[in-house]
């Protein structure tokens, strides 16, 4: 998904301090984030169809450089522009979803198999490279994972059951708070924009 970046030391704006942000007032960030929220939801039926961050890598290098130019553009609209152009960069970050999808549709590119969860793993602990985890029945159904050129780790039901049985606290923590989640920041696999330090640069207008 195209989402800001995380608040950094080099950040040269942060959205909920500039007066010319779209962020500035409780009003302005409410409408901004109804456009950024149609994004994301896209973004997120994408890789329920297609797989996490697999999308992208089902067209051709062209329009993969024209989507990740889009991405990029709504990155620097959210930190910083005024309101006008994240409705903007979100609405063409949204066509530029489903042109990806109405391309690999066409070529006949396989979907995510129904028995295939997929969720990305964020290894910020510095221990793992982040990857996506790929949570199937049982290990007859483990073909039908498809990496893609992903890192893609595949887990059965049961490897998760012994995983949990030796990280009793998680269990403990949902017990006692029925509702409760364990979360985690979603980020895509070798994504080029997190090669790119400051947003700040311009950037040539392409649409979808």
């Amino acid at each position: 998904m195209a989402k800001a970046k995380p608040i950094t030391a080099d950040t040269p704006v942060e959205p909920m301090s500039d007066p010319r942000s779209w962020a500035r007032s409780p009003g302005t960030y409410i409408a901004g984030r109804a456009y950024l929220d149609e994004a994301d939801q896209t973004a997120a039926e994408m890789d329920a169809k297609w797989g996490v961050d697999r999308l992208r890598l089902l067209v051709g290098p062209e329009l993969r450089e024209k989507f990740d130019r889009q991405r990029y553009l709504l990155n620097q609209a959210i930190w910083h522009d005024e309101l006008e152009g994240v409705r903007r960069e979100s609405m063409r970050m949204v066509k530029a979803w489903l042109a990806l999808d109405k391309v690999a549709d066409a070529a006949g590119k396989e979907r995510l198999a129904p028995c295939v969860w997929e969720v990305a793993v964020d290894g910020a602990d510095g221990q793992i490279s982040s990857y996506v985890a790929a949570i199937v029945p049982d290990n007859v159904h483990a073909h039908r994972v498809v990496a893609e050129g992903r890192k893609v780790v595949v887990f059965t039901l049961d490897e998760i059951a012994r995983l949990l049985a030796v990280m009793p606290a998680v269990a403990k923590a949902k017990q006692a708070f029925p509702g409760a989640s364990v979360t985690a920041s979603r980020r895509s696999i070798d994504d080029p924009l997190l090669s790119i330090d400051d947003s700040s640069r311009a950037l040539d207008e392409l649409d979808f």
